[in-house]
C-alpha cells in the first residue's frame, strides 16, 4: 500500500480531482482492493495498473453519486500520459524530484511568475505589475521558464533512466 499510494493520489489529480478528493479516493481504492478476496499481487506494474483502474472507476462513480455530468479523459491516453510521466516508477516521485529540482533552477522571477499564475491563478496583468513589466513581458517570462521546465525535468528523467 505505501509503495503505490502516492501513485495513485497522483493518478487522481491528473484526472482533475481536488486535493481533498484524491485523498477520500485513494483511500477508498485501497479498502476496495484488501476486501477483494481474489485479489493477487502479480507484479508491481500490474498491481499499480489494477489500481489506477479502480481509482478511475470509483471517480466515475463518485460524479455520479454527485450528479454531475463530467467529462473524465479516456483511460487509455491517460494511461499512457501516465506511463511516460512516471515510467517505471510508480508513485511519480522521480518526476517531482526532479520538477522541484528544476524550478530550483529557474531564476527568481521566473519561479515567482509561474507560481502567480499555477498556484495562486493570478492573471498575467497581476502578474506583469508584481514583476514590473508589460503583460506581453510576463507572457515571454513564462513561456520561457515552462520551456526551461520541460527541457530539465526531460533531460533529468532521461539521466536517471540511463543509470539504472
Amino acid at each position: 500500500m505505501t509503495r503505490h499510494q502516492h501513485g495513485v493520489w497522483r493518478y487522481l489529480r491528473m484526472l482533475g480531482c481536488d486535493s481533498a478528493t484524491a485523498d477520500d479516493l485513494t483511500q477508498e481504492t485501497f479498502l476496495k482492493v484488501l476486501r477483494n478476496e481474489k485479489f493477487q499481487q502479480h507484479s508491481a506494474a500490474a498491481t499499480s495498473s489494477y489500481l489506477r483502474r479502480t481509482a478511475y472507476h470509483l471517480l466515475v462513480s463518485f460524479h455520479r453519486k454527485m450528479g454531475r455530468v463530467k467529462s473524465v479523459p479516456d483511460t487509455r491516453l491517460i494511461d499512457e500520459v501516465w506511463d511516460r510521466w512516471a515510467g517505471k516508477d510508480l508513485s511519480g516521485d522521480r518526476f517531482v524530484d526532479a520538477l522541484r529540482q528544476c524550478l530550483d533552477a529557474l531564476t527568481d522571477r521566473a519561479r515567482l511568475s509561474l507560481r502567480m499564475r499555477f498556484a495562486l491563478n493570478s492573471s498575467r496583468s497581476e502578474i506583469a505589475a508584481a514583476l514590473e513589466i508589460s503583460e506581453h513581458g510576463a507572457r515571454n517570462l513564462m513561456q520561457r521558464a515552462k520551456n526551461q521546465l520541460k527541457e530539465c525535468v526531460e533531460e533529468s528523467l532521461k539521466q536517471g533512466s540511463n543509470g539504472r
